[in-house]
């Protein structure tokens, strides 16, 4: 059993790689799609990566992959809701406020992107790999 400030420490990492592909995902999607439909596309690729690095580094789950797989989804429903509205937000709302043009979109989605690390992680910790799935 690892500590949790090791495992939360693990998770930042992961979360970190998943975000980078989440955020890198989306600046490719973006030339193809607008930001809104980019930014749904981008998370799901994200999550993805994620689920797979918490499973393996995280969580070492050996619990029913199906049922830790739709816990997971459920939890990051929850936070693409978030990601979606805070990059939004940020968009069209905060950074135009302060001046801020260059790099909108890269600044406004690594900000939705950040903002639910902490509900992630207990709802992946007690509900995607936690004893629900088993």
């Amino acid at each position: 059993m690892r500590s949790n400030k090791k495992q939360f420490l693990l998770f930042i990492i992961s979360g970190g790689i998943a975000a980078f592909i989440n955020i890198v995902s989306r600046a490719i999607l973006s030339v193809f799609f607008e930001f809104k439909i980019s930014i749904i596309f981008a998370y799901c690729i994200g999550m993805i990566t994620a689920y797979i690095l918490s499973r393996k580094f995280v969580f070492i789950s050996h619990h029913n992959l199906t049922k830790s797989f739709l816990a997971f989804t459920f939890i990051n429903l929850i936070a693409i809701v978030q990601t979606y509205f805070i990059s939004i937000w940020f968009k069209e709302i905060v950074l135009p406020f302060f001046g801020i043009k260059l790099l909108i979109e890269l600044i406004s989605h690594s900000i939705g992107v950040a903002f639910p690390v902490f509900t992630s992680f207990v709802g992946h910790k007690y509900i995607s790999f936690g004893k629900i799935t088993k």
